[in-house]
């Protein structure tokens, strides 16, 4: 008897939808991120994509526990002298709500190549509406 190893010919990719209406932004990352790397299925290698892709739909109404939506902040850096800029929760939530989902989840996959490309198949909108219906996702609850 010998062991099966996957190979990147025989990956099947599904495609699910996240509802982030009322939901903590740690939990919904840390489902979104399995999802993309693939850890839900049995075939599951670390040094494979298995992962499928994740659409996040109503990023507005994701929520933080504690006091954390008046103190967190988003710091980056513009590659000039003096150019640290931050801006509060509250401020990116307002502007772009979908960047503070895209940087949660993508801080929980593999800082190489491989997670690069699977932060690729993480799709997250403003609104409940997407433009994925071609691709008949799979609606998924996250366990809160």
């Amino acid at each position: 008897m010998s062991t099966e190893f996957p190979s990147k010919n025989g990956i099947t990719r599904e495609w699910h939808v996240l509802d982030a209406d009322n939901v903590v932004l740690g939990k919904l990352a840390s489902h979104a991120a399995k999802l993309l790397m693939g850890k839900h299925k049995p075939s599951y290698t670390p040094y494979i994509d298995m992962g499928d892709h994740v659409i996040v739909i109503n990023a507005e109404k994701i929520r933080l526990t504690g006091l954390k939506s008046q103190q967190k902040l988003y710091r980056r850096y513009t590659g000039f002298p003096g150019g640290l800029r931050e801006e509060s929760f509250t401020r990116l939530l307002n502007r772009r709500p979908e960047k503070i989902i895209e940087e949660a989840i993508k801080g929980m996959l593999p800082k190489s190549k491989m997670g690069r490309q699977m932060g690729t198949k993480l799709k997250v909108y403003k609104g409940d509406k997407h433009p994925h219906e071609a691709q008949m996702p799979e609606a998924l609850e996250v366990i809160a």
